[in-house]
């Protein structure tokens, strides 16, 4: 992990003038989230449950709604929804796979926009189908759903974070495109 942490430094030390390796902007966590919205077939909750535990290595955890919508017929504690929160080398190893395997199995992939990132140094990227994920590649196309990836780093600014997410190699796309 320090050696991780340096190589960051050594890279963005001179252009945002770091005198300390703690200074330098890292990534804290990946969140995998997938609404799933008033599903009433059990057996698609439990599916898309399977699938995103297929590809994060980890368990989804329900989120429930947190206020009742009448016009949704839509009540309080319901669940509308699923979310991977990954840190450590489950972390590692699910980026790795995004930005090697997934992202260029991704139709008409051109990079992910630098606008993206938020002011807070996060990005948060939109799949529209989870099948260009190995772990899901060979099953049917009639149960495809969509999620949403947040990287959340530590940086202080948005150019701290670019950097950083160009740095550990993440397709963003240059101003001028």
């Amino acid at each position: 992990m320090k050696t991780k942490l340096t190589n960051v430094f050594d890279s963005l030390k001179g252009t945002f003038s770091y005198k300390n390796v703690m200074q330098a902007p890292r990534i804290d966590k990946v969140v995998v989230s997938v609404g799933t919205g008033k599903v009433e077939d059990k057996n698609r909750l439990i599916l898309i449950q399977d699938r995103l535990a297929r590809i994060t290595g980890q368990k989804a955890s329900p989120r429930p709604a947190k206020k009742s919508i009448a016009s949704f017929k839509l009540r309080e504690g319901d669940i509308v929804g699923y979310q991977v929160t990954l840190r450590g080398a489950r972390m590692h190893n699910f980026l790795d796979k995004l930005i090697h395997v997934a992202l260029p199995q991704t139709r008409d992939f051109r990079g992910l926009k630098a606008t993206a990132i938020d002011e807070m140094g996060n990005i948060t990227l939109g799949i529209k189908e989870q099948t260009i994920f190995p772990e899901t590649a060979d099953e049917e196309l009639k149960d495809v759903f969509s999620l949403a990836i947040t990287i959340v780093t530590t940086a202080k600014t948005k150019e701290e974070a670019e950097a950083l997410l160009r740095y550990i190699g993440l397709p963003l796309q240059k101003e001028s495109e």
